[in-house]
């Protein structure tokens, strides 16, 4: 079986002979196609029309064939749309043809998504090798782990040899580093095999700092009437804007057609300026859903800020009608104060009652539904969540975010007490969320996830001063020489410092802590997704003191008019407290729990107790 994603832009291979070509560049009235094996041994002037497209079939062009496009100031620049971009981002593009891999497991259907398990993995550090083909060799293990779904962060081609990923400039091109873009098919053909989806992380927000040349001719590209952090803002919503949005929708279609990617996580949407009567997130997922959606399972998590519950919204029938699930960066915050004390920054919003704010977080979903942020001066965040099934959102201990964007790349488990890591841990795995593991979480890696890059030299040296500079803004970097001690995204070495070191899973106390989350994700799958299909609404939380309580009811069990119900004790108290009521039902999770006098229970620090009850709803 074969897959290719027909797109109006670009280089296309024809059935028959040749390549054409499509370049969108209104702002210049001359566009010269140079082709050739080093992409300048002949050069064909496009033809323009009125709307500012140059186009060109050359009957005799190939796959494998090298262009690039040059601009009447001799400025030259590869494909905006190019499928494989083997000289990096200032070089020339490649043809390639779609049809070349033949897909083996051209049956896959997708799973459905309260089957989620996630695992964010970083390709460029998540094996010693860092390329598509070692990922691919490594998922068996996640298999075993109990992981369904991997979550790629952000392949887009970038500038150097190394990037975090959310610096790419060439939407389509799958950055040369990590391998060819038959390989990055051939990991997701294997995955499917072993019965794993795989995410796409895809950023739409913005461009990188290097190697975006839309600014020269294609001006309308960006909408200066909205400013962002990184400049005009993407044109989502200005003059010319039909064409930008076509170019986004396309990516994504190309993402989940050619490559059969199992659907995108869509970074920062937020941070998207689109004043459209139709969010372009809102087209993307139409399009998605009446595209390959119709044939397969196809999901979409978001990232957004704004905890915007309108972007996860259920039809009747409970299907999604834009957004599959959401980061919930709030839970992640309740955790990060609970178990590490610091409330710097964001983390001020959940210093007040962290064990509220867990509870709340893993019964409702968001905990800011609407309510002023500290952290924001009062600014309302958020809408309410409580009408949403628990699988939209996607809950974690950790993510590249709130690692990488630490001065040292730490790790929560570098950071949080460990009793209460453990515990947190247990939570999250357990409950009717989504939940997410950011790679090597699973054997608490000792290794950082630092942030990393490799641009030019000028631009290297403002990132560089730029980072330090910010982290001067708190009292641990506020001298020159702490922070001089922060590493240097631009070397290799912090790079290679972020790299799992694979040998940890055999050796105390990763392999301890591995079993420990090997057998959560197990009981979860035997024991908790049989019973997610149909789960809607919020659970109920309520705290004593540092303890704990969350009830959920779930989907049927066994007959249509009984249900389970989920119950949750947790304690995260520093002295053990007795005389605790056991919550009903079966136990099928318990550490740190001791028989107290009668039926009562003595729950230790970090204690935490998962019973599951059949309840008659007649």
């Amino acid at each position: 079986m074969k897959h290719a994603h027909v797109m109006p832009f670009g280089a296309s291979v024809l059935s028959g002979n040749g390549v054409r070509f499509a370049l969108w560049a209104p702002g210049v009235e001359k566009v010269m196609l140079e082709h050739g094996p080093d992409a300048s041994a002949h050069a064909h002037q496009m033809m323009r029309s009125a709307d500012g497209w140059h186009r060109l079939t050359l009957p005799g062009a190939q796959a494998g064939d090298n262009y690039r496009y040059s601009l009447p100031d001799g400025l030259r620049a590869p494909d905006p749309a190019s499928r494989c971009n083997p000289g990096d981002v200032h070089g020339a593009s490649q043809v390639m043809d779609p049809h070349a891999y033949l897909w083996r497991n051209g049956t896959w259907r997708g799973r459905p998504w309260q089957e989620a398990v996630i695992y964010e993995l970083h390709v460029g550090t998540f094996t010693p090798e860092g390329t598509f083909s070692a990922a691919q060799s490594r998922l068996a293990e996640l298999v075993t782990l109990g992981i369904t779904a991997v979550e790629l962060m952000p392949l887009a081609d970038f500038p150097g040899q190394r990037n975090w990923g959310y610096d790419g400039v060439l939407p389509f091109a799958p950055d040369a580093s990590y391998g060819t873009p038959d390989e990055l098919k051939a990991l997701v053909d294997g995955a499917h095999g072993l019965g794993l989806m795989v995410l796409l992380d895809v950023v739409y927000n913005h461009f990188g700092p290097e190697g975006n040349y839309l600014h020269a001719y294609c001006p309308q590209f960006f909408n200066p009437a909205h400013q962002t952090p990184w400049g005009a803002a993407i044109n989502y919503d200005g003059t010319d804007s039909r064409t930008v949005r076509d170019f986004f929708v396309h990516n994504a279609l190309y993402w989940v057609e050619e490559f059969q990617f199992d659907g995108l996580r869509m970074d920062a949407i937020h941070a998207i300026r689109d004043d459209s009567e139709c969010h372009i997130v809102r087209e993307i997922c139409e399009a998605l859903r009446a595209g390959p959606g119709r044939e397969r399972q196809v999901h979409v998590v978001l990232e957004n800020d704004g905890n915007q519950a309108s972007f996860l919204a259920r039809d009747p029938s409970g299907d999604p009608l834009i957004g599959t699930a959401q980061w919930n960066d709030d839970l992640h915050h309740a955790v990060h104060v609970l178990t590490t004390g610091e409330t710097d920054g964001y983390y001020a919003d959940y210093a007040d009652a962290p064990v509220a704010q867990l509870g709340r977080a893993l019964a409702q979903g968001f905990i800011y539904q609407g309510q002023p942020s500290p952290f924001r001066h009062g600014e309302r965040r958020g809408e309410p969540s409580t009408q949403l099934p628990l699988v939209a959102f996607v809950s974690f201990l950790q993510s590249h975010d709130q690692v990488g964007n630490r001065a040292f790349g730490e790790r929560i488990h570098a950071l949080g007490d460990p009793t209460l890591v453990r515990a947190a841990c247990a939570c999250v795995l357990l409950s009717p969320h989504t939940p997410m593991l950011f790679m090597g979480e699973e054997f608490a890696a000792s290794t950082p996830f630092q942030y990393f890059c490799d641009f030019g030299p000028e631009l290297a040296d403002a990132v560089s001063r730029g980072r330090r500079s910010e982290f001067g803004r708190f009292a641990a970097f506020a001298s020159e020489a702490a922070q001089a001690c922060i590493p240097d995204p631009n070397i290799e070495a912090t790079f290679l410092a972020s790299k799992l070191r694979w040998e940890e899973r055999d050796t105390a106390p990763h392999k301890d802590w591995l079993a420990e989350v090997r057998h959560l994700l197990h009981l979860r799958q035997s024991r908790l997704v049989p019973l997610l299909a149909g789960q809607q609404g919020a659970g109920h939380f309520h705290c004593e003191g540092d303890t704990l309580r969350v009830e959920w009811t779930l989907g049927h069990a066994g007959t249509p008019s009984c249900r389970a119900r989920l119950h949750l004790l947790a304690h995260f108290g520093a002295q053990a407290r007795a005389g605790v009521v056991a919550s009903p039902g079966e136990l099928l999770y318990g550490i740190g729990i001791e028989s107290d006098a009668g039926a009562a229970l003595r729950l230790m620090r970090g204690a935490v107790a998962l019973t599951l009850q059949e309840v008659n709803l007649a």
